[in-house]
Parts: structure tokens; C-alpha cells; sequence
């Protein structure tokens, strides 16, 4: 099966692969341009957009099928209030003004002060970006893209991209995460039916 031609590889392949096909495609391009303009601190391009996107290149689906949004996330715990967390995200909508999805901006310093409300459940206090993505619900979500001080892209992927390129959501068990888990399975499934959702 063609769209499986990354899945087993080394890292350092899939890495290649994945930024390569992150670059060709124009909204996820874009987003990474204008975030990297935006300069937030420990910023960071996750999620759908990513890698929504890769399973569109390798099932030869239209750029921007099944993408919600761009998740953009950065860290700064200088000012933990909502008000400023706020006024970044206000900052942020009319930087990125004109791109083909809107942006979600979430400043990861604070999700331990609305995570409980919104989920019935603690959260850590995450201690950067990179460290809130290994959290995500399933493995192979936990993923996101930058550029780093020399203008070169980074790739955080916890988990590793195996999952990403093996079309196999896995879940990840820190966190009791399966409802999140099963729904966006179950969304990503009705998109790509190439995928496999591994039980919680």
C-alpha cells in the first residue's frame, strides 16, 4: 500500500519526509512563516494542520481536507492572568489575518488553570510547549513544528512519527484522555478510512 511507503522507516527519514510534505503544503507553509513573525516565546505549530496534512499527501486528498484550524501554542508564564493571554490571542488574529483557516492560540503556561473546568480533571503544569504535546490523547497527534533561532525547522515529536506515517492512532495513556481519544479516532477515520484506531 503506497500511502504506508514512510511507515518502518528510521526517524531521521520520516522527519525528512514529514517536514518535506509540511512545506509543500501552502496553508501549514504559511502558518509557520507567520508564526515565526509573530515571535511568540517557545512558540509552536501543532496538531491537525500537521498532520492532517501528511495523511492528505500520502492518500492524495486536497490540501486543507479535513483541517479545522492552525493550533498555534507558546509559553510564557511571566503573566499567568486571562487578560493577557487575551490580548495575545487578539494580537495573533489580526497577524494572521488572510490565512485560508483560522488560528487558535493557546498559551500552554496557563492550561492547568482552565483544564479541570473544561475536562473534569487535573492537569499538569506543563513546563513548555514541547512538554504539553506529549500530552496530547493519542500518540500519534503529538507532534509540532517550529523554527529555531537559526531560521531552521524543528520537529517535536515525543512519540516518534511512526505512528503518524503507519496511519495508527494510539492512545496515550498519561493522562485518562479516552473520550478525546475515541472522538477524534473515530473523526479521523470517517476522514481517512486508511487509518486504525488502537483501543484505550
Amino acid at each position: 500500500m503506497d500511502h504506508l511507503r514512510y511507515s518502518g522507516l528510521p526517524f531521521e527519514a520520516q522527519r525528512e519526509a514529514f517536514l518535506a510534505m509540511v512545506l509543500a503544503d501552502a496553508l501549514v507553509s504559511d502558518a509557520l512563516e507567520r508564526a515565526r513573525t509573530l515571535a511568540l516565546p517557545d512558540w509552536l505549530v501543532v496538531s491537525g494542520a500537521l498532520y492532517n496534512s501528511i495523511w492528505n499527501h500520502l492518500t492524495g486528498k486536497a490540501p486543507g481536507y479535513g483541517i479545522k484550524d492552525v493550533d498555534l501554542f507558546y509559553f510564557d508564564d511571566s503573566d499567568l492572568s486571562y487578560e493577557a493571554e487575551d490580548a495575545v490571542i487578539r494580537r495573533a488574529a489580526q497577524h494572521f489575518e488572510g490565512l485560508a483557516l483560522p488560528a487558535e492560540v493557546r498559551n500552554q503556561a496557563r492550561v492547568h488553570l482552565w483544564y479541570p473546568q473544561k475536562f473534569g480533571q487535573p492537569c499538569p503544569r506543563y513546563t513548555s510547549s514541547s512538554e504539553s504535546v506529549s500530552y496530547f490523547a493519542s500518540k500519534t497527534h503529538a507532534v509540532g513544528v517550529r523554527y529555531d533561532a537559526d531560521g531552521q525547522l524543528e520537529v517535536v515529536a515525543p512519540f516518534g512519527l511512526d505512528d503518524l506515517f503507519a496511519f495508527r492512532i494510539t492512545p496515550n495513556r498519561l493522562m485518562d484522555n479516552r473520550r478525546t481519544h475515541e472522538a477524534k479516532g473515530a473523526r479521523a477515520k470517517a476522514c481517512w478510512p486508511e487509518i486504525t484506531v488502537v483501543p484505550w
